[in-house]
């Protein structure tokens, strides 16, 4: 059983949110429950068939890294009262997205090959080869634009136009910084390499959480490290832990999400070899087994639990 849509009415809920892969409920205007369905999206389209486990994968990758990063700032995540469902405090998001990268790759390194050598502001070196790192990781801060595409822009226009103060904005680079080296260190760890990712953060009165997911394979581009150094030297591709090889599958079939372009028929082989490439990814990144839940009456038991948490912090 796979989880593609839910259409729960919690007690005190105010509002309902669908995104590509998540149900946004608020509950009360203080909880978010944020559950991970098993839809899948790729070229900012939803594909037609909903992928076995995706969703407790992504939520329990989700989990893992921001309790293992919440030394570093407080988030916004206060339980994962299910194993596909994050229940946080609601913040007040910051309209601007800080993306670390600390190798020259994806849409730096389309940039750079323009002859580009400032990304957001940075200055890039010259003579630099694909995927290379950077002598020290950079922030390529986006902004949502009024119709929804990211857009890059610089720390100073970010200041200038008031999107985040001075201040503020000091907090949010030291805090993707921070965050950036403790991912880096814990991709090592499994002999991976975190290339690039993306920090959202939010406030609550004066205070900043860290919101959404961090260090996944959706947010998230990772390189396998045995292979890194002799791929470089040789100009070939890096070995990538993320969902490319979805994106691989749909190109392969004549899709990019472009006008007129018809999804592939999606059959059971290549559902379950998604499903069983994010387990694998699930494992990879964190280092644990991953213990599949009963594919059962998934969304009473999702209810059930959500309904369980909020009487435990109504």
């Amino acid at each position: 059983m796979v989880i593609t849509t839910t259409n729960f009415s919690f007690p005190g809920q105010k509002s309902f949110y669908r995104g590509k892969v998540r149900d946004v409920y608020n509950i009360d205007n203080k909880v978010l429950l944020m559950i991970a369905s098993d839809r899948i999206s790729a070229f900012d389209v939803v594909l037609p068939a909903g992928i076995p486990y995706k969703g407790q994968v992504l939520n329990q990758i989700a989990a893992h890294f921001l309790d293992a990063t919440a030394d570093i700032v407080p988030n916004w995540k206060m339980d994962t009262p299910d194993p596909m469902v994050t229940a946080g405090i609601i913040c007040e998001p910051f309209k601007v997205e800080m993306v670390v990268r600390g190798y020259i790759s994806g849409h730096a390194w389309r940039e750079y090959k323009l002859g580009k050598r400032t990304i957001c502001g940075v200055t890039m070196p010259d003579g630099m080869k694909e995927n290379q790192a950077f002598p020290a990781p950079i922030i390529t801060p986006t902004t949502k634009a009024s119709e929804g595409h990211d857009e890059d822009i610089s720390r100073e226009e970010i200041i200038v136009k008031g999107i985040v103060s001075e201040k503020e904005y000091e907090q949010l680079e030291n805090y993707a910084l921070t965050l950036f080296e403790r991912g880096t260190k814990m991709a090592a760890r499994q002999e991976l390499i975190l290339v690039d990712t993306k920090y959202e953060f939010g406030k609550t009165g004066d205070r900043i959480y860290l919101i959404d997911e961090i260090h996944t394979p959706d947010s998230s581009r990772y390189f396998y490290a045995d292979e890194y150094e002799e791929r470089l030297k040789q100009k070939l591709p890096q070995k990538q832990l993320s969902k490319e090889f979805v994106r691989e599958w749909l190109m392969k079939n004549d899709f990019q999400g472009k006008e007129g372009q018809k999804l592939p028929f999606m059959d059971e082989h290549i559902i379950q070899m998604i499903s069983d490439r994010y387990v694998e990814l699930f494992e990879k990144i964190t280092g644990q087994e991953f213990i599949r839940t009963a594919e059962t009456d998934i969304l009473s038991r999702i209810k059930k639990n959500c309904i369980q948490f909020l009487r435990k912090h109504s």
